[in-house]
């Protein structure tokens, strides 16, 4: 290929067969748990970079089915996130995440900045309870459970929620393993439809992991659980935010 050609085929890697399409990423029938808790307000300031600020005490601990995804395929998904204020609007900001997929932990952390690891996290119903589960090789590092469909929550209301703007930080290291790239990034869900959505009693269990260390924003308290059903479309990002000052 000519160096001149490089630049305009190059979109992700590798360049011949790169690992995911280009967006934006349609996803049907996503399934959500979404447990929210209270935690330690002195953990949550230490892993929420400024010019970002904890909204109060809590966190949440999320389980994700997306069983038909554009250019992403079928898989699932696993990640603490946590309400924040951005120039005082409230957001959301991604801690950490865990997937069982090569072609969304490749996109999400190339694109957006998405806080992705290899991990096995299920979602299913047993009898009648809505069973989330995060296996990290295979320790099991997190256990949510939600009574199933226990009372139907307003589903304008949830989808107005889901439109917050939501934050991460993208981290690239330059080939001198110095930072290449060190941004606050926003995206938001697009188009969405809320097909369904219930809560009910619910309890989260996290343990220490090394290597995954969910348990550093203890459970000190569930306070809620939504179980939603939804149609949506993930959203490219912008930077709001320049670590390196470029």
């Amino acid at each position: 290929m000519q160096a001149k050609n490089v630049a305009k085929s190059a979109f992700s890697m590798p360049l011949s067969s790169p690992a995911y399409p280009r967006g934006p990423y349609r996803f049907v029938d996503r399934e959500f748990l979404i447990i929210t808790y209270r935690t330690d307000p002195r953990a949550l300031r230490e892993l929420v970079p400024e010019p970002l600020n904890p909204a109060g005490d809590t966190a949440k601990f999320e389980f994700i089915r997306m069983p038909d995804s554009t250019g992403f395929g079928d898989y699932t998904e696993s990640g603490q996130v946590v309400p924040v204020t951005y120039k005082g609007k409230p957001g959301t900001y991604q801690i950490a995440m865990f997937l069982d997929d090569e072609a969304p932990l490749a996109g999400g952390r190339e694109i957006w900045g998405f806080p992705k690891k290899l991990a096995k996290p299920r979602l299913r119903v047993e009898s009648d309870t809505l069973l989330g589960t995060l296996d990290y090789g295979s320790v099991r590092i997190a256990t949510g459970t939600m009574g199933y469909k226990h009372e139907a929550l307003d589903l304008e209301a949830v989808r107005k929620s889901l439109l917050a703007p939501n934050y991460l930080l993208k981290i690239i290291p330059d080939v001198d393993c110095s930072p290449r790239i060190c941004e606050l990034v926003t995206y938001f869900l697009e188009d969405v439809t809320v097909k369904g959505a219930w809560s009910g009693p619910a309890a989260l269990e996290l343990h220490a992991h090394a290597l995954a260390p969910v348990a550093s924003l203890p459970v000190l308290e569930v306070l809620s659980a939504v179980h939603l059903v939804s149609d949506l479309t993930l959203g490219l990002g912008k930077v709001v935010h320049d670590y390196l000052g470029k």
